[in-house]
Order: C-alpha cells, then structure tokens, then sequence
C-alpha cells in the first residue's frame, strides 16, 4: 500500500489518514512543548534564586508563594484554584511552614483544617519572582518575541484545551 492510498482512507471521525497523523504529531509535539516549558520556568527561578541568594527552598515552592500572593488559603483549595500543581503539597507546606515563608493556622469551624498565609519572609519571595516575571514580561514585548495580541492567543488557546481535559476528566467517573 503507498502513502497515496492512505492519504485518502478515513479514520473514524471523517477526518483523512494523513490529516490525523499531521494533527497527533503537532499535538505530542505541543504536549512536549507544555512540559518542557514548565521544566524552563522552574530553572529560570532556581538560577534567579542563586544568583540573589535563596537556596533554602526550591522553585516549586516559590511558585506555590507567589500564587498564594495575599490570599489565606487550605491546603485543598491551593490545588482547586491551580496554585498548586504537584502531587506533595503537604510537604511543600510544612517545609514552607518550617523555614517561616508561611504560617498556618486551624480552622476554627473545622479543626481538621488548616488555612495557610505568607510571612514577610514569604512575600519578600514572592517579590522577586514577581521582579523575575515583570522582567519577562517586558523582555518578551523589548525583543518582540510575543506582543499582546499573540499572548492572548496562546492563553486562549492553551484554556481550550485546559477544559477539554477537565471534560475528559469528569466523564470518566
């Protein structure tokens, strides 16, 4: 069988042979992209905490600071509001708890809950990633490597697929 035969056999969506092997390559490579982003970010932090002197907490710790920001929050709503990505955010917690980045505190109504809130320590953190960003931000804009109009595309793009997989989710169980 050639490559011509195939390019016009369906899959089972309609959609042609070559068309779907087009799509899912550009999509693992998207998928691999997304990964290997985040991968970057946590080593720009790293090396920007080095250079400024932090090095007793990690980059997914100071992401988890910076998220926070000013809010008071439980341990399950860092993970429901996406402040929080990882599998051990207990440990990521109590270490930030220890090393004085947050404080915690019981719930009053539910003892079994405890609310988190960033010390000064914490929001010093979460100033420079916030310097780090801005930096960014405008380097992005100063080079022109992304404008306004090219962000929001990507976003946009990137929340579209964000409830795909949320649906997919949800319509396992």
């Amino acid at each position: 069988m050639s490559i011509h035969t195939d390019l016009g056999k369906r899959d089972k969506s309609g959609m042609s042979a070559a068309r779907s092997a087009s799509f899912m390559a550009s999509y693992l490579d998207a998928l691999t992209l997304v990964e290997r982003l985040h991968r970057l970010l946590l080593d720009v932090i790293k090396d920007e905490f080095e250079r400024v002197g932090i090095l007793e907490i990690n980059a997914v710790q100071a992401l988890l600071l910076f998220n926070v920001a000013d809010n008071e929050v439980t341990a399950g709503e860092l993970k429901s509001r996406g402040y929080y990505q990882g599998s051990n955010v207990s440990y990521n917690l109590k270490k930030l708890v220890d090393l004085g980045y947050m404080h915690h505190q019981r719930s009053e109504i539910d003892r079994r809950s405890v609310r988190v809130r960033l010390t000064e320590k914490g929001r010093n953190v979460r100033q420079v990633v916030a310097k780090l960003f801005a930096t960014h931000a405008d380097g992005l804009i100063d080079r022109q490597v992304l404008d306004h109009a090219g962000l929001d595309e990507i976003t946009g793009a990137l929340r579209r697929v964000e409830r795909y997989w949320s649906d997919q989710i949800r319509y396992i169980y």
